[in-house]
């Protein structure tokens, strides 16, 4: 492995649990939301980054201290951090791009992006929703600011899935008009 491309991971402890972030010489290339325990949020960062730990150089430190506002409640904005998504697909690419343009408190659907993409219908939705649960850096890249049609929850692919969604909303103020019922849905540390 090149020097450029060596990956490593750090984490830390947020409000919500301990959180990870792994980076290479182009930019945070993963982030993970807290598991059920802290061994268990390093085995999934490091299945999605293949990294190794270290400590994080200062221009990771600044995105880590960001996160850590962000999950105490604070704005937040991550448009410029950067971000490693070269082994994606040129429509992840885009798409991430693209959705790294909704701003903090904002929503979209899966439906909005599509078209702003230039992919019709419900299979363009439904390709947007399958790129959003592949994801390695939600928080920086806002997947959880993609509603279903109508205004809807929809799915999320971190640990405690659509209630962790719907607190990041939460987070940002944003109100839904059908949260999930708390008792039915798991819990992370914090949440």
């Amino acid at each position: 492995m090149t020097a450029q491309r060596q990956t490593h991971h750090h984490l830390f402890d947020t409000a919500l649990g301990r959180c990870g972030v792994a980076w290479n010489a182009r930019g945070l290339c993963a982030v993970q939301l807290p598991d059920r325990t802290p061994a268990a949020t390093e085995r999934r960062l490091v299945a999605k980054a293949g990294s190794t730990a270290a400590v994080p150089p200062p221009w990771v430190a600044a995105p880590v201290a960001d996160i850590r506002r962000y999950l105490a409640g604070e704005r937040v904005d991550f448009a410029a951090v950067a971000v490693d998504l070269d082994s994606l697909e040129p429509f992840q690419q885009k798409l991430y791009a693209a959705l790294r343009a909704v701003p903090f408190g904002a929503t979209t659907t899966y439906g909005e992006l599509a078209k702003t993409l230039g992919l019709p219908g419900w299979e363009g939705a439904r390709d947007v929703g399958a790129a959003m649960g592949q994801n390695p850096v939600p928080i920086v890249i806002p997947c959880h600011r993609v509603l279903a049609a109508g205004g809807r929850l929809g799915g999320f692919s971190a640990p405690g899935g659509s209630a962790t969604k719907a607190r990041l909303l939460a987070l940002e103020g944003v109100k839904l008009s059908a949260a999930p019922a708390a008792a039915a849905i798991p819990r992370l540390p914090g949440l």
